[in-house]
């Protein structure tokens, strides 16, 4: 290992977002798909499961769309997401769960952090409706997150930089979560930032301007 190094930001949620919990009791009444939340604030968050899953699918789909299994996908995707198939390969992004940072402004506007979004489908054959209730994470509201990469092989430090900066931009023009054909899930990227915080390289002003590039957007 060379370094380790920070990419820091926020995540800032455009429409209501969608990252489906579970709960061990439905009353009469209730939501019939909450939201996933912090066990100790009872504060939604953005799982680092999530965020990664979908920021894989999106460049893979991008840099090779003939590949369906993960494991298959291109060297340059493996070496940033891993692969568990003979031989492993270690992701050299780690993922940190993402949490609400901005409660205290939402809580001074009177703004509850979540909503409840009705939803119907209709029964083609019987006309019947089926109505639900999807919680979704209000607009406005404001994840911090952290993602750490390893430096492993210093001439690929640009490129795999470069194809994260792709990944961020491609989920900024698609969705996170569930629901994102009906309007959720529509997130930005800000402040992003990288910086080293084991070993030393001088490459991280380069790498910042990679980023950057996502915060000009």
């Amino acid at each position: 290992m060379l370094a380790k190094i920070l990419i820091t930001g926020n995540i800032e949620i455009l429409t209501g977002m969608h990252i489906g919990g579970s709960s061990d009791f439905s009353a009469i009444g209730a939501i019939d798909s909450p939201v996933v939340r912090d066990s100790l604030s009872k504060l939604p968050i953005i799982p680092g499961s999530s965020l990664k899953g979908k920021l894989r699918y999106l460049l893979a789909k991008h840099l090779n769309p003939s590949a369906l299994n993960h494991n298959k996908d291109s060297e340059e995707i493996l070496r940033l997401f891993g692969s568990s198939a003979s031989p492993i390969v270690r992701a050299r992004l780690k993922f940190n769960d993402a949490f609400l940072s901005n409660y205290e402004e939402l809580y001074s506007r009177k703004i509850s952090p979540t909503e409840v979004k009705f939803e119907n489908t209709i029964d083609r054959k019987t006309s019947v409706a089926n109505p639900r209730q999807i919680e979704r994470v209000v607009r406005g509201s404001k994840f911090d997150f952290d993602i750490f990469y390893e430096m492993i092989d210093e001439s690929q430090v640009k490129a795999d930089f470069t194809n994260i900066k792709q990944a961020l931009t491609l989920l900024e023009y698609d969705y996170l979560g569930g629901h994102g054909t009906r309007g959720s899930g529509r997130v930005k990227f800000n402040d992003l930032q990288a910086k080293i915080v084991v070993g030393k390289n001088d490459i991280i002003d380069k790498l910042n301007e990679i980023l950057g590039e996502i915060n000009e957007l």
